[in-house]
């Protein structure tokens, strides 16, 4: 049965993430060539996280009220009507805040998936009886992520290079199957769904959502942990969708067919990371220790970006902090689970990427309008720098870790 669960789990990320990874690589430059500029562009990518905020907890309290599994169906479908009005906005010319309410709506559909995937993994390998430590798990998760993007991404720059359309067309096609598996191979275990009549769904909601931002909010570890992601995606969503215009800068052609590789090249450096996490992980004896050098380090990579002003330089640099983003997440993701009991564990997991949402609203806007008024290049060092901030919340964490457990912290300990 473990393995039955780890598969699913596998087959859906997997298709997911090729799916929508088929625009990450050309995102900038389709919206640019539909009549945006760098600003407006980083705007409707900051409508996208406003809508996860708007609509980031409240999704997650679905997946811990009427089933994870329902959660995913919903965002999928969501995913794929968005997907195609994406299309259609710039097949029709409607513009800025066309898009920008389009993104909003992808933003819901993200929500329905953030928190409720691997709410669903652990409750499940929890009920069938496994208890090995998390990371393998997620650590092969990341690496399907990373294949998937991989393939993702180079697919999309080879398609955009012909059309900027056909990547979006093709992802929408891909979500159908996603669908058909999800719906046939997904079972919720160690989790049961509410039997409720439509009429008490809100009250039964809103009691969900407020024992869940209750022990998330007032946790002595969540309460920090939370901040980490608003501080790394301050600078993540901006990066990720600024570079297809920086880095075509610093070549100095317009090839569309090259973001697709970076993004592949980005893909397969998180791969690498994936890979290295339990061989650094002997060297440090905290996953909160492991965590603060692992964002220290991408700070300095981002900086060194910024200051490159070479393409080689630059994206050199780049792949390094996509390494050292590969062999974080499993970890973090391990340690935050740790401490989530299971009946709340999608909408405490949503109010991590809640917080991910602010963080990557913030910085798109703020970021976007430095590059337009000042450079992309001035925007990344200044972003770099700021993700050393990152550094106390992890510190603050495993202080806060030591105190409740009596200076054990069994969650902070490897194995």
């Amino acid at each position: 049965m473990v393995d039955r669960i780890v598969r699913t789990y596998l087959v859906i990320t997997g298709l997911f993430n090729l799916a929508m990874s088929l625009i990450w690589g050309i995102n900038t430059l389709f919206l640019m060539d539909a009549g945006l500029d760098i600003f407006e562009v980083m705007l409707v990518n900051a409508a996208y996280t406003v809508g996860a905020v708007v609509f980031e907890v409240p999704t997650g309290v679905v997946a811990d009220t009427v089933g994870r599994r329902i959660s995913l169906l919903l965002s999928f479908g969501t995913l794929f009507v968005a997907t195609l009005l994406y299309v259609t906005i710039a097949w029709r010319g409607w513009g800025f805040g066309a898009f920008c309410a389009a993104s909003v709506l992808i933003g819901l559909g993200y929500t329905f998936l953030s928190g409720a995937l691997e709410a669903w993994l652990v409750d499940a390998l929890k009920a069938a009886g496994h208890e090995g430590p998390l990371e393998p798990i997620f650590a092969r998760g990341q690496t399907v992520f990373g294949v998937a993007m991989l393939i993702g991404s180079v697919s999309g720059g080879l398609l955009g290079q012909a059309h900027l359309y056909l990547p979006y067309l093709v992802r929408a096609g891909i979500v159908v199957p996603l669908f058909v598996v999800t719906w046939r191979s997904m079972v919720e275990l160690g989790f049961t769904p509410r039997a409720l009549e439509l009429r008490r769904v809100p009250a039964e909601m809103r009691r969900v959502f407020g024992e869940g931002m209750k022990r998330g909010v007032r946790h002595p570890v969540l309460r920090w942990m939370v901040w980490t992601t608003f501080v790394s995606t301050s600078f993540g969503i901006f990066g990720y969708y600024s570079w297809q215009r920086y880095f075509l800068d610093l070549l100095g052609h317009e090839l569309v067919w090259v973001s697709g590789l970076i993004s592949a090249a980005f893909a397969l450096s998180g791969i690498v990371g994936n890979r290295l996490v339990k061989r650094i992980a002997v060297r440090l004896p905290s996953r909160t220790g492991y965590l603060a050098v692992m964002i220290s380090l991408q700070a300095a990579m981002i900086v060194a970006c910024g200051l490159a002003g070479s393409f080689a330089v630059a994206v050199g640099c780049y792949l390094v902090y996509a390494v050292v983003m590969g062999a974080s997440t499993p970890v973090k993701q391990a340690y935050l689970n740790a401490h989530i009991p299971s009946e709340h564990r999608a909408t405490l997991l949503s109010l991590d990427s809640f917080y991910g949402s602010i963080g990557g609203t913030i910085g798109q806007s703020g970021w976007g309008w430095y590059s337009r008024e000042r450079t992309i290049a001035g925007a990344w060092v200044r972003a770099g720098v700021c993700l050393v901030l990152g550094v106390p919340f992890f510190l603050l964490a495993r202080r806060a870790d030591r105190r409740t457990t009596g200076g054990a912290a069994p969650a902070d300990r490897f194995g």
